[in-house]
Parts: C-alpha cells; structure tokens; sequence
C-alpha cells in the first residue's frame, strides 16, 4: 500500500508540474516577436502580479538610496494640470478584510546613468546614452494639426486604487472594464494634454484583454494597424499600461511616486526593444531607443523623479509597427487613479516638448 501511494504521488507531482508548464506557455503566447530568452521575464514583468525586481524593497523602500537631488522639486513654476475630478472610493467599507501594505518609494538607480537620466539595460549591449540622445529619433513631426499620436492599450482594464490609505484591502482586484476607471482614463489625460497644445491625437479605447487576456498583443497590434490605415500620418505610437511590483513575502505591493508642481503623481517606465539579429523583426530599434532616451531626458528635466529607470531588453511588445512606438508603464496597481491621471497630464506636456522639438 505505501508503495502504491508513493507512485501516486509521484505521478500527481508530475501532472502538477506539466499543468504549471502549460498555463506559463499559453500565458507567454500573448507575447510577440519577443526572443526565447525573454519570454519568462516578459511574463513576470507584464501579468497581473508578475514582479519588476529593482533595487527598493520594503526594507529600505522609504530610506535614503533616492538622493537629495533628484527628489527635489525643481518644477513648482511649471503650469499645474488641471483634470476632472477622478473617482474616489472610502476604504472604510472594506473592514473587516485583511489589509496588505503598500510600500511607497521613489525609483531612480538602473545599470548606467547619464547626466539626470538611468537606464536599466538588460540586453548585454555597452549602451552609449549620449549617442542615442544625439541621434535623430528617424521620424519628423509635422507642425500642423493632422493626427500624427495614436495612443493604445494593449492590457485596457488595468486599473488602480481608489484610495490612499497605505494599504490595500484583500479583495482588491486591480482591473475594471470601465473605461473612467482603467488605463483608457490616463490615456485620455495624456491625450487631452497633447490636444491642448496642438498635436494631432486618436486614441483607441478598444479593451483587449477582457474577456480573454492571453491573446492581448495580438489584438492590438491588429488595432493599432487598423488605425495606422486610416490615420496615414501616424508617426506614434503609446502603448499605456501600468505595472504591478509585489514583494512576495508579506503580500506587499510597491508604489513609486513623485511630486512636482506640488502635487503626487505615479513614476512612469519607458520601455525600449532590442533586436541585433533581427530575428523580432524590429531593424528600427535604435530610433526608438533614441525616442525613448529624449523622452526620459526631458521627463527629468520638467519634473525630476518623474521617471523610472528606462527599462532596455530583449523584447518588442509591438514597438516593431514603426519607429515611433513606445510602451510606457504609467505608476504600478498600488498607485491611487488620481496620482495616474496627474501624471498622465503631465507626461502629455513632456511629449509635446520632444515631438515639437523634432
């Protein structure tokens, strides 16, 4: 009988573990043109709960590792957002739930920095920042009011807290098909930020990741080229998410956060493909990266700490439809709606500043 049990056992732990492989394949095939080699951080970095390991953890998330200088609001006379009021829920009608920390902190170390920009580079290449800064980003943008920004979400019903308590409630479920609530609500900041100032804007609140999130990629690259079609003078491309980065052994979530014109807002990661051998079929990468550096560059010139380390891999994620296009991870699903919806204001300003400046 002991025998017969230890056999059934065994054979339970390997059907386990051959579950456990299918579910990472079917989870990783939301993800195209990404290198074999990637494929596994790619799903830690972009599902719901994957973790982005970066320096700051609960331990020393609130100490001194972000310097003087670059916590320092330097942006008090720049012109302040003004957005709608954004929707605010009481956590105080989730007593009686176990309450999880949320540790807030302020990125701002990657593996090589220049000037007031970091970089966390991933990909083996020796990254020349001051090159790629100076180099032309392989696109023009036209002084006019044709629509030339197409902003996008390929993950739409990612969403946020409502509340600023320092904690999250346990039933909290960071995703929503409503569009005033999820990623749709700070891609039209951004893009109310643009219009204002004169550029061009679509942007496409088609959700792609609801009912079914495996897949996601590929229904957006299919949106994205839809709009590509009949918008011939797309020249960008933001693909607007939000990140999630969970500190495992006590439930935790972490929060990066700024301030400038007073006020909080949610840290952005601007994330920027690699293709040396061309086989994720991206032969423009290097113009995106210079895309992405002018945008990090001017970030931390308006508003310091505004930005995360530029995250520089082995990945497409679609940034191959055309060298203007960009994923940007707006603040994690521990960042409040308001602090995302502020940010998205003012990376708008940002982003008119680097395309009017082309």
């Amino acid at each position: 009988m002991k025998k017969f049990y230890s056999v059934v056992c065994a054979a339970l732990a390997v059907m386990l573990t051959l579950l456990a492989a299918v579910c990472i394949f079917e989870r990783s095939r939301s993800f195209p043109s990404l290198g074999d080699d990637t494929v596994m951080a790619a799903v830690a970095l972009a599902l719901p709960g994957g973790r982005y390991r970066d320096k700051a953890t609960p331990s020393d998330a609130s100490k001194a590792d972000v310097s003087d200088e670059m916590t320092q609001n330097t942006a008090g006379a720049l012109p302040v957002v003004k957005y709608s009021e954004v929707y605010k829920e009481d956590p105080s009608q989730y007593d009686g739930e176990t309450h999880l920390p949320i540790y807030e902190t302020q990125y701002v170390e990657g593996d090589v920095s220049y000037e007031n920009i970091s970089v966390k580079n991933t990909t083996g290449l020796n990254l020349d920042i001051e090159k790629y800064l100076g180099r032309n980003m392989g696109f023009k943008f036209s002084d006019d009011s044709r629509v030339q920004v197409l902003i996008v979400h390929t993950h739409t019903s990612e969403s946020y807290l409502y509340y600023d308590a320092g904690y999250y409630h346990e039933s909290f479920y960071p995703r929503s098909t409503d569009n005033t609530k999820n990623m749709v609500r700070v891609g039209e900041e951004i893009a109310n930020s643009l219009r204002q100032q004169g550029i061009g804007v679509v942007h496409a609140t088609e959700i792609h990741d609801n009912p079914r999130y495996d897949g996601a990629y590929y229904r957006s690259w299919d949106t994205i080229k839809k709009y590509l079609e009949e918008y011939p003078d797309i020249k960008v491309v933001l693909d607007i998410h939000r990140d999630s980065i969970s500190y495992s052994s006590d439930g935790g979530k972490i929060k990066p956060t700024f301030e400038a014109g007073g006020r909080k807002g949610a840290q952005i990661m601007i994330m920027s493909g690699y293709d040396p051998d061309g086989s994720l079929e991206f032969p423009f990468w290097e113009d995106n990266l210079s895309f992405a550096l002018k945008i990090q560059k001017k970030a931390e010139d308006m508003y310091p700490g505004m930005t995360r380390p530029l995250y520089f891999g082995n990945f497409a994620y679609n940034m191959n439809v055309n060298n203007g296009s960009l994923l940007i991870e707006v603040g994690t699903d521990a960042n409040t709606l308001e602090e995302a919806v502020y940010t998205g204001g003012l990376l708008g300003n940002v982003l008119s500043q680097v395309l009017q400046s082309s």
